[in-house]
């Protein structure tokens, strides 16, 4: 039978996790946990800019300066086995773990492996994969010593447990600007954001909108109030978040994947989507406002959208064409697609078909190549720098 950490310990670690987004210098504190509770000697947190082998976010506990720098010279190694990875799995939620997955043979002509690992007594890496764009991919990485043997199957279901919360503390400070709240009263926080953010009890009531989410309820978007109460106005996401504030009332480590990139709006519309982060769970989001049990973040579609809209206007795909290879740039598998779009699964091979078709590439990997390609280094450095720009308080390498 697999010992898991008890139900407290789970909650501790979570809650922690969901503190580093209004507060990113815990995260040494909650890497720190995930060391422990794992039994690894060093753990990572990055944000992988695969275009020009760099990191954009750079956390870690238990490493020397001088071992960072090493690992470093060997990211195009690294990032070239991840994206041959993250290309062949059917899923961001599988785990990359290097005793089970490295082809025989490999670590004895890695580089990487024996000026780095080897060195430092490291027997196995599990990389859990929190997202995924046609350039870059963010992570958590576990490092084991050879004294704690190799990933078993105790770590994979504990990762399995605490990745929908990792994923949604990061996607949320990919929005959020910790070091306002910090600053500033809340309510003068909240309507410095660019996103739309609404504080709610567990009746869904809505306690406080934010500027940009109070002209949304007021602009009959895809959100609105009804009596105070929050409303989406498609009938499963409004399901979906009453489920997630609902989880977020009673108990945040039962939340899930509930509430996380809910589609607010039609599949025929640029997309939409919100993010529900639990606020009772811990005394430092608890006193943002001692009523609010979640606080909904609403903003568009990340830049995939953008990148599958200028495939489309290359190779002359059509709407629906458009729409199934934003969501397969996003990481969806095409069955995931085909559900997150409302089309039946022979539609969406169909789909698939004529994109290849049209673009002259066989795989899904190649489409991944092809939508790195379209995009001109000018263009990748203005979102690199448009991304720190916006996100000031993430950590740069």
């Amino acid at each position: 039978m697999i010992s898991l950490p008890s139900k407290l310990e789970l909650s501790e670690l979570i809650g922690s996790i969901y503190d580093c987004t209004l507060d990113p210098s815990l995260w040494e504190t909650a890497l720190a946990a995930i060391r422990e509770m794992f039994l690894g000697e060093s753990v990572l947190l990055s944000l992988n800019d695969l275009s020009r082998n760099r990191l954009l976010i750079d956390k870690s506990v238990g490493w020397e300066p001088q071992w960072r720098q090493a690992r470093d010279r060997h990211l195009p190694e690294i990032h070239a086995r991840l994206s041959e990875w993250l290309m062949e799995t059917a899923s961001l939620d599988a785990p990359f773990i290097a005793s089970r997955h490295l082809p025989g043979g490999y670590e004895e002509h890695s580089p990487y492996v024996q000026e780095v690992l080897a060195p430092l007594g490291i027997a196995d890496i599990m990389h859990l994969f929190l997202m995924q764009t046609p350039t870059s991919f963010s992570e958590i990485v576990i490092m084991r010593h050879r004294r704690n043997g190799h990933t078993t199957e105790r770590e994979i279901e504990l990762a399995a447990l605490l990745l929908p919360h990792l994923r949604r503390a990061v996607t949320i400070s990919r929005v959020l600007d910790a070091h306002a709240i910090e600053r500033r009263r809340l309510a003068e926080a909240l309507d410095a954001l660019a996103c739309g953010v609404v504080l709610t009890d567990e009746h869904g009531a809505i306690l406080h909108p934010n500027r940009t989410a109070e002209k949304m309820l007021c602009a009959g978007g895809p959100l609105h109030h009804a009596r105070g109460v929050l409303q989406a106005r498609d009938p499963a996401a409004a399901r979906e978040l009453r489920t997630a504030i609902r989880l977020a009332a009673e108990d945040e480590t039962a939340i899930g994947d509930a509430g996380l990139a809910v589609r607010l709006n039609a599949a025929d519309e640029p997309p939409v989507f919100a993010h529900v982060l639990p606020m009772a769970g811990s005394g430092r989001r608890r006193n943002l406002r001692r009523d609010a049990v979640a606080a909904i973040f609403v903003g568009t579609a990340p830049d995939e959208q953008a990148t599958a809209g200028a495939i489309a206007r290359t190779f002359g795909l059509t709407q629906a064409e458009t729409r199934l290879l934003a969501s397969l740039l996003s990481g969806d598998t095409l069955k995931e697609a085909s559900r997150s779009l409302d089309i039946a699964s022979t539609t969406a091979k169909t789909h698939l078909a004529s994109i290849f078709s049209k673009t002259g590439v066989s795989r899904q990997a190649e489409l991944m190549r092809l939508a790195m390609r379209l995009q001109s280094p000018a263009q990748l450095e203005s979102a690199s720098e448009a991304e720190m720009q916006a996100h000031p308080h993430l950590p740069t390498l």
